[in-house]
């Protein structure tokens, strides 16, 4: 009889370390939204209050070299796909013309259908802007509970779209944006930052025994800038000049719900079992509705719009307790579009990587000295007021077509291309096109390659 018992001990132990064993991890990613390359106090910006986004990111790991799109559907697309946006049809922003759809095609295999594939529970949570025809939602797109807006931006009270537009446009120029699972609702006067916590709080406290994926895609620092007072009054105090100011304490305001989310996860004891990856979608903005500006760079030109590194190069992180190597800084060129893969292999899912662009980052997560994913090199399109602008990039060498710079507002170049040595020349000020020929040839082979596969 004891010998039976022991066996029904060993064996239900066994059964339980191996349920454990196979437990998936939750997944959070967090992306704010126009925040500046080295706008976190452990990447420069040092005029800032950031205490969470530097626990955060240093709890992990940190990429100094990694790059995104230069707006924002664009680059939301690759990170929910694993595509360069031109592959993910997601060239340039999502409209809301009805005359036209605009956004990512239902036929796209999303991030969030991946893990409701297995097992997870899957929510969007802040803004969407990846199409606001019916169709093209993020319930359609894989997330089985969606909270936010659809567009680019709102009024962070009133929620409502006040910016460009015609009649051609869903509801005009000025029309409300806040749905919740496809059925639009009204929290007139609530911040939409506290309400994005509010959403977090229910799913992070509602046991379940499926793991889940939560894409928490705030709106700040995105115009407009309205950070809490307490830190518009701090800024200023500080004699931090206009519009540093007020980008500075939204940018803190972030930082602030960033905190109060880490701290839910720990108040539900999911902290160590939680991968959380910190992304900035694009660069700062300089638009006339942000005053041009507010955002830190340090020796990187451009912003957001443009493909100079200000534009394209963001602050980036993953994190995951006894996992990930905490206090790390990796430099290898990094893409948003090896997120996807990333995951995949963490999580331990069996999904198919071959049509994808990205690679998983956690070879170089591990061993600090492999080289980048990209080594072959890596390109980047994007087409403003109707010309094509694009970048091909391998090593140090950058060959930038068409070339403006929305950090001077300076829109026009006599130069039709530019070369630079990022090695040696970070802020792309000094153009090498005529002196290396051969550099120039071989990227724009790289870049006809790539235009082919497109």
């Amino acid at each position: 009889m004891k010998n039976i018992f022991l066996s029904f001990f060993l064996f239900f132990c066994f059964s339980a370390s191996l349920i454990n064993a196979q437990k998936k991890p939750n997944v959070i990613i967090i992306y704010t939204d126009d925040q500046a390359t080295l706008d976190v106090n452990i990447l420069g910006a040092k005029d800032l209050v950031s205490p969470h986004m530097d626990k955060l990111m240093l709890s992990g790991t940190i990429f100094t070299q990694f790059y995104a799109s230069p707006v924002c559907s664009p680059s939301r697309a690759s990170l929910l796909t694993g595509k360069n946006p031109q592959r993910a049809g997601v060239p340039g922003n999502a409209g809301q013309d009805l005359s036209r759809k605009s956004g990512l095609p239902p036929s796209e295999y999303t991030m969030a259908e991946m893990f409701k594939e297995n097992g997870y529970n899957t929510f969007l949570i802040g803004k969407w802007h990846l199409g606001y025809q019916p169709e093209m939602r993020p319930n359609q797109q894989g997330f089985d509970y969606s909270f936010g807006h659809l567009v680019g931006c709102i009024d962070n009270y009133s929620h409502f779209y006040y910016w460009g537009g015609d009649n051609n446009y869903v509801g005009g120029p000025n029309r409300h944006d806040l749905y919740r699972n496809n059925e639009e609702i009204f929290l007139d006067g609530q911040y939409f930052p506290d309400i994005m916590l509010k959403e977090a709080k229910q799913v992070l406290e509602k046991k379940s025994e499926s793991p889940f994926f939560i894409f928490f895609a705030m709106n700040t620092p995105h115009y407009p800038y309205q950070g809490y007072a307490k830190w518009i009054k701090y800024y200023r105090d500080k004699g931090i000049e206009h519009p540093r100011d007020l980008y500075a304490a939204f940018l803190t305001t972030q930082d602030e719900k960033i905190g109060e989310l880490m701290m839910l996860l720990e108040e539900n004891n999911l902290r160590e079992d939680t991968i959380i990856i910190f992304q900035s979608d694009n660069g700062h903005s300089t638009e006339t509705r942000a005053y041009h500006g507010g955002g830190y760079t340090g020796p990187y030109r451009g912003a957001k719009q443009c493909l100079f590194e200000g534009g394209i190069r963001v602050p980036a992180s993953i994190s995951w307790p006894g996992k990930i190597p905490s206090n790390q800084f990796r430099d290898q060129l990094s893409v948003n579009v090896d997120w996807m893969p990333t995951l995949i292999e963490l999580c331990g899912f069996n999904t198919d990587t071959s049509d994808m662009d990205g690679k998983s980052l956690m070879p170089i997560i591990q061993n600090e000295n492999l080289p980048s994913n990209h080594e072959e090199g890596y390109c980047w399109e994007f087409i403003r007021r109707g010309v094509p602008t694009w970048v091909a990039r391998k090593g140090k060498w950058k060959l930038y077509a068409n070339p403006y710079d929305t950090s001077r507002r300076d829109y026009t170049y006599s130069e039709k291309f530019v070369l630079f040595d990022l090695e040696n020349d970070p802020g792309e000020s000094n153009n090498l096109y005529y002196e290396q020929p051969k550099v120039v040839a071989e990227l724009k082979t790289l870049y006809k390659s790539w235009k082919s596969k497109q």
